[in-house]
C-alpha cells in the first residue's frame, strides 16, 4: 500500500492521502475524467480491482477484473479533451509504464469516459497502443532510467527489480 503521506503514484504532485486515495476509499468521486483516470492508475498500483470494477461503465465492465503481476511504475497523461458538444463525455490520453519480469514496457491508450446523470464519471473504453518492450538488462545502472522518471536507473525500475 501507499503510505498516505507518501507522493501519489498517479504524478500529480500531491499526497495520496489529498489526491487518488479518498476516490479509492469512496469518500469522494471524481471531479472530471482525467481525475478519474488518475484514480484508476493508482487502483492498480495498490491492485484495488473492486474500485477498478466500481468505476466502468456497466455496458463495457467485463464480469470480473483480473489482477496482474505487474508493478507499475509511471503514469504520464498526455491529453485530455471534451467530446465537442457533449459535456458527459471526454477523453484521456496517457502512458502507463510498468515492469514486467525484466522488461520495462509502456501501455499508451486513449481512454474513453462518461459522466452520469448522478455526475459520476465512469471508465468506458479505450484503444490500447503497447510500445515495444525495454530490456533492462541493457541498461546501465547510471544512466537515465527509460520510465522517464529523471532519475538514474539504479535509484527507479533497478531498485525493483532487486
Amino acid at each position: 500500500m501507499i503510505p498516505a503521506g507518501g507522493p501519489c503514484p498517479c504524478g500529480s504532485g500531491r499526497t495520496f492521502a489529498r489526491c487518488c486515495e479518498p476516490l479509492l476509499r469512496g469518500s469522494r468521486q471524481a471531479a472530471s475524467a482525467e481525475e478519474l483516470m488518475r484514480s484508476r492508475y493508482c487502483a492498480n498500483v495498490c491492485g484495488d480491482f473492486a474500485y477498478l470494477d466500481r468505476t466502468w461503465h456497466p455496458s463495457t465492465r467485463p464480469a470480473r477484473t483480473e489482477g496482474t503481476a505487474l508493478r507499475w511504475r509511471r503514469l504520464q497523461v498526455l491529453a485530455c479533451a471534451g467530446e465537442k458538444g457533449r459535456e458527459d463525455r471526454a477523453t484521456v490520453e496517457f502512458r502507463a509504464w510498468y515492469l514486467q519480469e525484466n522488461l520495462l514496457r509502456v501501455h499508451h491508450e486513449i481512454s474513453r469516459f462518461v459522466r452520469t446523470e448522478t455526475g459520476c464519471w465512469l471508465y468506458l473504453d479505450g484503444e490500447p497502443c503497447f510500445g515495444p518492450a525495454i530490456d533492462l538488462g541493457r541498461v546501465g545502472r547510471n544512466q537515465p532510467c527509460p520510465c522517464g522518471s529523471g532519475r538514474k536507473f539504479k535509484r527507479c525500475c533497478l531498485a525493483l527489480l532487486s
